[in-house]
């Protein structure tokens, strides 16, 4: 009986251990300081998160609490789409404070629905990321 307790909080320590471990590593590049701000980058945290042809990762930049700007990653999206959204959606939290801009309601681009769907996706996991790590 004594074994099973001793290798069940083996196996218990180790599985938390390796939790760790890999919340640390997916945690990494995700975000850093630059420039007396932060700088959120959502090509991890956002993989999941699709839009018309694929994920739809940015980086967000946050100096003094408020969202600077925001700049899309590389992307398999529609350049012509991309571009709409691009337009209507990029400075659509500049100047906010974070917890304002999380708040911001947001309209999707018509004709470009699916990618500006992972656009402000991105943006709302990005600013939460920033608030539960800054």
């Amino acid at each position: 009986m004594n074994k099973k307790i001793f290798f069940a909080g083996i196996t218990i320590v180790t599985a938390l251990t390796l939790q760790s471990f890999t919340m640390k590593a997916a945690d990494e590049g995700v975000m850093k300081k630059e420039d007396g701000g932060y700088v959120v980058n959502t090509t991890k945290i956002g993989k999941d998160i699709e839009g018309y042809n694929g994920a739809v990762p940015m980086k967000i930049f946050i100096k003094k609490n408020k969202v600077e700007k925001i700049e899309f990653l590389k992307n398999q999206e529609t350049p012509k789409y991309m571009a709409k959204v691009k337009k209507a959606l990029m400075e659509a939290w500049n100047g906010l404070k974070v917890k304002d801009a999380q708040k911001r309601q947001v309209d999707v681009v018509t004709g470009a629905t699916f990618t500006s769907e992972a656009a402000i996706k991105n943006v709302q996991i990005g600013l939460e990321y920033y608030q539960n790590n800054k």
